[in-house]
């Protein structure tokens, strides 16, 4: 090969090369996960623009938003998680609420979501929910 010819060909290298890495480096297309209700069993979400109330059996929570999804339907969402237990509540009881990482995927009508402690990784819960759906929660009060 010429001097000539393998510099046309390292050229040719070096832009392809440099394609692929700008085609990766786009940032992923995200939505917003749409407003409205989203149910299931011992769980019930309520979404509205910017935020999502959660209610579970004996909890509450929290997520703040926006409450994006990614092009395949994953997503990790910040919020809280707030422990409730029955009978009244003490003037002097301290806050049971804990900050947590809500992860897992949307695709149509269904979101599967995995509940994680921010501090300590403690599993609080994997759940299936239909969006408009019911939600079945059994409060503790």
């Amino acid at each position: 090969m010429s001097s000539l010819g393998h510099n046309r060909f390292l050229l040719f290298v070096s832009i392809v090369l440099m394609s692929a890495s700008i085609a990766s480096s786009k940032p992923r297309k995200m939505q917003r996960l749409s407003t409205g209700r989203w149910g299931g069993v011992h769980i019930v979400i309520n979404v509205d623009a910017g935020s999502a109330s959660i209610d579970y059996d004996c909890a509450t929570g929290t997520i703040t938003g926006p409450l994006l999804i990614e092009r395949n339907g994953r997503f990790t969402w910040r919020g809280t998680f707030r422990a409730e237990h029955p009978g009244p509540t003490r003037r002097d009881e301290g806050a049971n609420e804990s900050p947590v990482v809500y992860t897992g995927t949307v695709i149509g009508d269904e979101m599967k979501l995995h509940i994680k402690r921010s501090g300590n990784n403690e599993v609080l819960g994997d759940f299936i929910l239909k969006r408009g759906g019911p939600g079945r929660v059994f409060k503790c009060k």
